[in-house]
């Protein structure tokens, strides 16, 4: 099932400390029940056709969500902010969700890089707000080089976190992510079958992506709803 219709974006910004302002865009659907502050990946704005599906496909679930541009794709740079950087405008995204959407609660997450600097923000008390944070698939190492070191920030994170992952996913050897997330009592796994770092699927899987799309966005409102009852 995809979203019934389109649901209308308003352009926001983001004032960060360090780098001045940011664009952002708020999708709240008129039975909104909480808002996901959606944070992109490294090689990627918010424009990006999966941050935009998704939160199309969250919207039409009662989803809420405000994805927002990190200093260095706002200026149009390949290269990605350094890591103070990047957390000051997760931070700077969570405050401005608050002005906002004072009624929502809140979730933070995103895609690879965003779903791993939301973390680093909550790990370091910056967000102290975040009720949950989602993961589009949490970049555990470089591609192909399966490492654990990427998620010992993950050990301070205090709130539930759900982490989607596909089977082939280079970035995130199962193997090393599964014990990571048993450790941090609170973490959900959502394994999706056949599907890489960017959610694609192969025709022989006999699934379409719009099909991952859907999967991702009931499991998201799934476990937004345990959350808020907890």
């Amino acid at each position: 099932m995809g979203p019934p219709r389109t649901f209308p974006e308003a352009a926001q910004f983001v004032s960060t400390s360090l780098k001045g302002e940011v664009s952002a865009a708020l999708i709240r659907p008129p039975d909104a029940r909480a808002l996901l502050v959606y944070a992109h990946g490294a090689g990627a704005g918010m424009h990006h056709a999966f941050m935009r599906e998704t939160a199309q496909r969250l919207a039409a679930r009662g989803i809420a969500t405000l994805r927002y541009q990190f200093p260095y794709t706002e200026a149009g740079r390949r290269a990605p902010d350094r890591p103070r950087v990047l957390v000051d405008t997760v931070r700077a995204a969570v405050a401005r969700a608050a002005e906002l959407t004072p009624d929502l609660p809140v979730i933070a997450g995103g895609k690879s890089m965003g779903g791993r600097m939301s973390s680093t923000a909550r790990a370091e008390g910056a967000i102290p707000s975040a009720r949950g944070l989602a993961f589009f698939g949490f970049p555990l190492h470089a591609p192909n080089r399966p490492s654990s070191d990427r998620a010992a920030h993950l050990a301070d994170v205090d709130v539930p976190a759900l982490f989607l992952q596909g089977t082939r996913d280079a970035l995130a050897d199962l193997t090393l992510l599964k014990p990571v997330i048993e450790s941090m009592g609170s973490a959900t796994l959502h394994i999706v079958d056949g599907a890489d770092h960017s959610f694609h699927v192969l025709k022989r899987s006999g699934r379409k992506d719009d099909e991952v799309l859907d999967e991702l966005a009931n499991t998201v409102s799934t476990w937004v709803d345990r959350v808020l009852s907890d």
